[in-house]
């Protein structure tokens, strides 16, 4: 029986196959790029809708602006060369923050139940906004969303800003 030897790989060898590989992996991103832009693309043609909508845009992007905000505030409460004023602060906001979370949730699904299609809330010190998913309001139903806001948080009319969204 022959015995076979394997000679190690040079340097050149070993860069050559990993620049192959590099170069296969971008070609096979390049085609699954183009074959999901074509997908949407034709979803959006024929009049299938597409996942991302401006709503669920806005909720993700509201999920990352917070979801850096927490990571501040915790890196704030962690820090060694904080005060004790500084952490106490830190931690006030973040608890304000998850109330604010848990109280849009529940104001979102409570317009969703009067009957409109999706709604956003977004909650601040001075105001609370609320995007609705339908082309006008009439009175009928701002007071209906109005309601909903006034009952569940502790804003006044002047404060509450109601826009609707047309898709």
């Amino acid at each position: 029986m022959a015995k076979i030897s394997i000679k190690p790989l040079s340097a050149n060898a070993k860069k050559v196959i990993i620049l192959c590989t590099m170069v296969a992996l971008l070609v096979i991103t390049g085609v699954l790029n183009f074959v999901l832009t074509r997908k949407l693309d034709d979803d959006a043609v024929s009049g299938q809708p597409t996942e991302t909508t401006f709503f669920s845009a806005y909720r993700s992007d509201r999920e990352t602006s917070r979801a850096e905000e927490f990571s501040y505030l915790d890196a704030i409460i962690a820090s060694a060369d904080a005060t004790d004023e500084i952490k106490a602060t830190a931690t006030a906001k973040k608890m304000e923050l998850l109330s604010n979370i848990d109280c849009e949730l529940v104001v979102e699904n409570l317009i969703k139940a009067k009957g409109f299609q999706d709604a956003v809330v977004t909650m601040s010190t001075n105001n609370i906004n609320v995007i609705i998913q339908q082309e006008e309001l009439t009175s009928e139903q701002v007071a209906q969303i109005l309601g909903v806001i006034l009952s569940e948080t502790d804003y006044t009319p002047s404060q509450v800003v109601i826009v609707p969204y047309k898709v």
